[in-house]
Order: structure tokens, then C-alpha cells, then sequence
């Protein structure tokens, strides 16, 4: 079955950084576009960035422009969102999404929370 499991949130002083991981199996991982979505307290869950299979084509959420880059290893069937500069509104549950046909996968979520 599809699994995502993601790591690497934790508490960062602003304009420190983070990186998160998703690790994926139970599909052809090189295959698919994967991407990641956030949602903070009372908000709706929101894209942060997207990479196609092979990671030539990606896409950013203007608010982390500039600062975040999402990158993958198809040998290691993981995906990455390198995440610096934070700041306070970068705060949310971080999750990694694959769509599979006509199915979206979610992770358990990492948080991050960026305060002083």
C-alpha cells in the first residue's frame, strides 16, 4: 500500500532553516509528481511546492518563493523541501502528497513552527 512518512519539522528561531523528508513506498516512486501541502491552525490546507517525476519541472507557492526548494531522489524514494529563511507564518503542519490516478496519498504531517 502507499505510504508517505515525513521528518524533520521541529521548533526554529526565525530566519533559521529546516529541511523535511518524505519517505514513500508501496508505488513506482519515479513515476510520479509529489508534492508538498501545509496547513496552519485555522487555516485550509495550501500547496507549498510541487515537483514532477524526474524533478526538471517545479512550482512554488508565492509566499515561500526564494526560499524553499523542493528536490527528490528517485533511487532513495524520497522527497525534500529545504526550507530557509523561515518566518512565524511559515508555522504549519507540513504534508507530502502523491495523486495516483484518481486517489490523493497523504503523510501523518511534520510540524514546524518558527518562533523566537
Amino acid at each position: 500500500q502507499v505510504q508517505l512518512v515525513e521528518s524533520g519539522g521541529g521548533l526554529v528561531q526565525p530566519g533559521g532553516s529546516l529541511r523535511l523528508s518524505c519517505a514513500a513506498s508501496g508505488f513506482t516512486f519515479n513515476s510520479y509528481a509529489l508534492s508538498w501541502y501545509r496547513q496552519a491552525p485555522g487555516k485550509e490546507r495550501e500547496p507549498v511546492a510541487y515537483t514532477t517525476s524526474h524533478g526538471r519541472y517545479k512550482n512554488y507557492a508565492d509566499s515561500v518563493k526564494g526560499r524553499f526548494t523542493i528536490s527528490r531522489d528517485n533511487v532513495l524514494n524520497t522527497v525534500y523541501l529545504q526550507m530557509n529563511s523561515l518566518k512565524p507564518e511559515d508555522t504549519a503542519l507540513y504534508y507530502c502528497n502523491v495523486r495516483i490516478v484518481d486517489r490523493e496519498y497523504w503523510g501523518q504531517g511534520t510540524q514546524v513552527t518558527v518562533s523566537s
